[in-house]
């Protein structure tokens, strides 16, 4: 009774890993972001751009996940 039911959520598990850990992984990027802006302004539109690409190579993974997984 209780391999069907394991087998069923394991069958998107991966998907709802990645949907929680893919925001929380942006979140930090941000936090750091912001936080070594704070501590070298002047350093402030490389490390913008180091980010936006770092965040974006995040948000990629989900759709790896989403279309490899599935």
């Amino acid at each position: 009774m209780l391999f069907p039911l394991l087998a069923e959520i394991s069958g998107n598990l991966q998907i709802a890993l990645a949907a929680v850990a893919i925001p929380l992984g942006i979140g930090i990027i941000g936090y750091k972001a912001v936080e070594s802006v704070g501590r070298n302004p002047g350093a402030s539109t490389k490390i913008l751009v180091q980010s936006i690409i770092g965040m974006a190579f995040a948000e990629a993974i989900i759709f790896f996940v989403i279309f490899l997984g599935s």
